[in-house]
């Protein structure tokens, strides 16, 4: 081989591997700007959540400070002769700043300023001023000029107009003292949290009872659809009756159908069995789901035949199959249908607002229980919040668990 093929070989296994770096740096690229899409969409989703716990967490008067702040504050008091005052920053006449105590609010006062400065104002009790009887023409309005007695100064000033302060009092020195207007103190505020916003809510109309029928009802709905599916769904992938195909057909279209328009037949049916008012009204309906035994049909379909034909050679029943074999082989599915029916169970308003009384509170669930406390919203929305967290947070936490289960059932079931 001459030097002139070994150079040449040698530029082309460089050129190789610039060209190989240059494909990774170009796949990282694009892998990071997908990931911060995905990033900013996941911050915007999230984002309303968090606000609200935050919210859930504040006092009445911060929920409405503007501008909004997301972490809940709480005004710093501090213990002056047995009682908790707030504490304020107060900016005094060099520009200094001091935390000092309100001890007083209300106090009429003016605004004064200097005769040749009225930009730069100064807010005194009355009781410090005296007023000279003279006047200064400013923008064509006779201002009175007030002799100022304030902080061992004395004073020519005019008047700009009256105003309210407060007496701040630094609690270090008591001797100092400093007067401001009250909404223009800046208070000095920490981080906290009200977590008795949530034991406020638990007290409030029997809103603890509605989370317990909501957790009942919740439970026996799962359980019951889950049993009629998995019954309902090996029957129509295993069994063989006649008019099986054209029944499951017509099973199956009733999904097509809209809820709304079976509520007066539903409602019917319970005030004629007498359920109205009471907790199976709101349990009974839903245990039979066309959609569910849709899903355990489709899944019941992927398991090999060799499985069920073995187990009926050693003499097993279909009772024995179905509980010993299809269901334990299911459990993505089974899953599957336990969130989603525990989400609609869980989240259920319209039916139970038909059936059940505004007056009947031990038979509330909690979309009711919430619909009522939406109504305390204009005044204290942090309890809102607070009712709204407690139930998120339950079915955030089910989905949280199941969904590995749930993307199982749709890479391996008959729903593709």
């Amino acid at each position: 081989m001459t030097d002139l093929d070994t150079r040449t070989s040698d530029e082309a296994a460089a050129e190789a591997k610039r060209l190989s770096r240059k494909a990774r740096r170009r796949k990282r690229l694009g892998w990071s700007g997908i990931y911060l899409i995905l990033g900013i969409f996941a911050i915007a989703m999230i984002f309303p959540f968090v606000y609200m716990f935050f919210t859930s967490l504040k006092d009445s008067s911060d929920v409405f400070t503007y501008p909004p702040r997301v972490l809940p504050y709480e005004p710093e008091t501090i213990d002056v002769d047995g009682e908790q005052l707030p504490l304020f920053t107060i900016e005094s006449e060099e520009g200094d700043e001091r935390s000092m105590v309100l001890v007083e609010s209300g106090i009429e006062a003016g605004l004064f300023a200097k005769p040749d400065d009225l930009e730069t104002t100064i807010a005194v009790p009355l009781e410090f001023a005296t007023d000279t009887g003279a006047t200064v023409v400013v923008d064509g309005e006779d201002l009175p000029i007030y002799t100022v007695s304030f902080a061992g100064d004395t004073e020519d000033l005019v008047l700009i107009r009256g105003t309210a302060v407060g007496e701040f009092v630094d609690p270090d020195d008591p001797s100092v003292v400093g007067y401001a207007v009250v909404r223009t103190a800046q208070p000095s505020e920490r981080v906290t949290a009200r977590w008795s916003n949530y034991n406020e809510v638990l007290g409030i109309r029997d809103f603890d009872k509605g989370i317990t029928n909501t957790v009942l009802i919740t439970v026996l709905v799962v359980a019951g659809s889950l049993f009629t599916s998995i019954m309902g769904g090996y029957a129509f992938a295993r069994m063989k009756f006649p008019g099986r195909d054209q029944l499951f057909v017509g099973y199956l279209g009733s999904i097509m159908i809209p809820f709304v328009v079976l509520i007066i037949p539903l409602f019917q049916i319970v005030v004629a069995l007498n359920w109205n008012n009471t907790l199976a009204a709101l349990v009974w309906p839903f245990i039979y789901t066309a959609y569910g035994t849709f899903l355990m049909r489709q899944f019941f379909l992927s398991i090999p035949k060799d499985l069920e034909e073995a187990a009926f050679i050693d003499g097993a029943s279909r009772w024995r199959i179905l509980w010993t074999i299809f269901v334990p082989l299911s459990w993505p599915a089974i899953a599957t249908l336990a969130t989603f029916q525990f989400l609609y169970a869980w989240n259920s308003f319209i039916w139970p607002l038909v059936v059940i009384d505004a007056g009947n509170t031990e038979s509330f669930v909690l979309t009711l229980a919430l619909s009522i406390l939406g109504g305390q919203g204009a005044d204290q929305p942090q309890l809102v919040f607070a009712g709204v967290a407690m139930a998120v947070i339950i079915p955030l936490a089910v989905f949280a668990m199941a969904q590995r289960y749930f993307v199982e059932n749709v890479a391996s079931s008959g729903i593709k």
